[in-house]
């Protein structure tokens, strides 16, 4: 990981104004970095950044990338962009009260985020320690478990 982080961006529709929230909290701190956003999300985090700066008359600008809604393949295209290292980190406001149409694809994601150990944040408090932790700013390499006698294991085929 460099020292600008790529960070998706993710929340359940019953977590959105959670995350809504937490962007205003940590704005000028978010701007620093590159964003990688599912589909509504995107949009919210996006127009809250640009209120917020206005409010603050900055001159930074805003790097994000917006995906499609997470039930339209979102969950999948941030997963192929972890697998091909592409995010430093995920912050998924999750809601684990609703049943979501799409469960298949936030476990995928979530599996894929533990496979190349993304730090993840599920909740607001893990955020939080994640975006005030002073590997933010520095350069960092997470320590990648060898996978290779998976890839390259034998198999019994008739």
């Amino acid at each position: 990981m460099t020292k600008i982080k790529r960070i998706a961006l993710v929340a359940h529709d019953n977590r959105k104004a959670d995350m809504v929230e937490w962007v205003e909290w940590n704005w000028k701190k978010l701007i620093k970095y590159d964003l990688i956003c599912t589909g509504t999300t995107g949009k919210l985090v996006n127009e809250t950044l640009l209120k917020k700066m206005g409010e603050e008359e900055s001159n930074e600008t805003i790097s994000m990338k917006r995906l499609k809604s997470g039930p339209l393949g979102g969950d999948q295209q941030l997963g192929a962009l972890i697998s091909e290292g592409k995010v430093d980190m995920l912050i998924f406001l999750w809601d684990p009260m609703t049943a979501q149409p799409h469960d298949v694809d936030v476990k995928a994601l979530l599996r894929l985020a533990t496979l190349y150990n993304i730090p993840t944040a599920v909740n607001r408090s893990t955020a939080d320690f994640m975006i005030s932790s002073m590997l933010m700013d520095s350069n960092y390499k997470p320590i990648l478990k060898d996978y290779g006698s998976y890839i390259n294991r034998k198999l019994d085929i008739k």
